[in-house]
């Protein structure tokens, strides 16, 4: 797998090529829109972390109804990506970015102004689906319109914008809610993205450039109902099923899964074979890039999603932080992150994959004093500052994987499939983000009665570290493949 991004396949004259509108270059100001749209998206996922107690008391919402405030952005927002990517190769990439961001700013007034909970519910489905035409877009932009370094260092910038948008999103909620402005409080949290989207919407309309496919595809639409039913029948139940008791139609669903996910599969093939215009075509997972850049996306974002969620709920209700103290103390995690991130085009040149494998390295040393700090440090005397060694080095690690991992799925990305490309890495990463809050969270709360609050979280610790030895292996294993990063493939170039 090379890890510079190729784009050898748009110019081959079997691949539809990209239709430009009037500008061509991806300019500063609008490589700033595009990521403030991706941030947006992201920042939402965390952001009710630290709000959902206020949520509780002001809404008298059950705790399965809270998780549906989390889950329902999540869950729509994974099963419309791969549609809006391809949305946005028919219609325009600018356009559809357009729409979402406006789409945004109306549904997260929806969400600020909720009278009940079962609104705040609905309004969060609404806004991960706005979400979901928003994002592919970025990545489709970026992909289409930069190419050599510049889109190396542009999907490193998007990386390092993805991760700190996920802190800033648990910091800033912590900071709106205790803030209470003018009375809002947990509303504040959403109110948040309304000038912003709006702003967003102004300068992207001259500062974004248009891309899309030069053949539009046409609508799958019985792929779209498949894909969409396996994924809400996979995430709902497993988000759902343990604050429920797990009822009959949670076990029904789960079982329809793999039923729903084998008949999308088929569809598509079929699809494809007759010259139609799949949804997911298949020969984009038989790319070897592909296919391992996604399954080195797992561990990375269901571990920092269970993570995220589990360490807000150990501060708020083990600690009895605050929010605005919740939320500020993950911050040593951004400080890191960041840089971290802007040196993976420098770090893929000296160790090629073998990048991947030292950040899962360093990432699993930081849970490690993360955990002895927990174990070491009397309850009392768990201060911010006792945690950010721990947090510093777990930022850094995760840093380098963020970034690598867009680097990797889009290397292999012909420019004619950018959006659906981009809208299928991008599910992955919604749907392990999901995953990550279904699977490694509810582990969390449902050990927290024998274990306690301090013995469930080091258990959380540990399952997130299996994945990321699972990470640093499978890196491995690809950075000594011939020609997909090792030391005589390109990547190590």
């Amino acid at each position: 797998m090379t890890l510079t991004p190729d784009t050898s396949q748009a110019k081959s004259p079997s691949a539809p090529s990209e239709h430009h509108g009037s500008a061509t270059v991806l300019t500063p100001l609008g490589l700033l829109t595009v990521l403030l749209g991706a941030s947006l998206s992201s920042i939402d996922f965390f952001i009710v972390n630290v709000a959902l107690p206020s949520i509780e008391h002001d809404l008298d919402a059950s705790p399965a109804t809270l998780e549906m405030v989390v889950a329902g952005y999540a869950v729509a927002y994974a099963v419309l990506l791969v549609l809006g990517g391809r949305l946005g190769d028919t219609f325009g990439r600018r356009r559809l970015f357009l729409w979402g961001v406006a789409a945004f700013g109306v549904t997260s007034l929806a969400c600020g102004l909720a009278p009940g909970a079962w609104w705040l519910v609905g309004a969060r489905v609404a806004q991960g689906a706005a979400s979901a035409l928003m994002l592919p877009q970025v990545l489709g932009t970026i992909h289409a319109t930069t190419s050599g370094e510049r889109r190396a260092r542009t999907v490193a910038l998007y990386g390092a914008v993805s991760g700190i948008a996920g802190l800033l999103g648990q910091a800033l909620g912590g900071a709106l809610v205790a803030a209470d402005l003018a009375g809002t409080g947990w509303r504040a949290v959403f109110l948040v993205n309304v000038p912003i989207a709006a702003a967003a919407l102004l300068v992207g309309v001259r500062a974004v450039p248009d891309s899309r496919a030069a053949r539009p595809a046409r609508s799958d639409v019985l792929g779209t109902i498949l894909f969409a039913g396996a994924l809400t029948a996979l995430l709902l139940p497993l988000t759902e099923g343990r604050a429920t008791g797990w009822p009959l139609w949670s076990v029904l669903l789960l079982a329809a899964a793999p039923l729903l996910g084998l008949a999308f599969a088929g569809v598509e093939r079929r699809a494809e074979r007759g010259g139609g215009s799949p949804l997911l075509p298949p020969s984009l997972l038989r790319e070897p890039g592909v296919r391992s850049s996604l399954v080195l996306g797992l561990p990375i974002f269901i571990g920092f999603s269970g993570f995220m969620f589990g360490f807000a709920i150990v501060l708020q209700q083990g600690l009895g932080y605050g929010a605005l103290k919740a939320g500020l103390t993950v911050i040593p995690m951004g400080l890191t992150q960041v840089p971290a991130s802007m040196l993976v085009p420098r770090l893929v040149r000296r160790w090629g994959a073998r990048a991947m494998t030292r950040a899962a390295v360093v990432h699993a040393v930081g849970l490690a004093v993360l955990a002895l700090t927990l174990l070491w440090t009397s309850w009392s005397d768990l201060s911010p500052l006792a945690l950010a060694p721990g947090l510093l080095l777990c930022g850094a690690g995760q840093g380098v994987q963020l970034a690598l991992y867009y680097r990797l799925a889009l290397a292999a990305v012909p420019a004619a499939r950018a959006g659906a490309g981009s809208g299928l890495t991008a599910t992955v990463q919604q749907s392990c983000l999901a995953l990550g809050v279904a699977t490694v969270g509810s582990l969390f709360l449902g050990l927290v009665p024998d274990l306690g609050m301090r013995g469930a979280f080091e258990a959380a610790l540990a399952v997130q570290g299996v994945g990321l030895a699972a990470l640093a292996l499978g890196s491995l294993r690809l950075a000594s493949s011939p020609g997909r990063g090792g030391p005589s493939g390109p990547g190590s170039a």
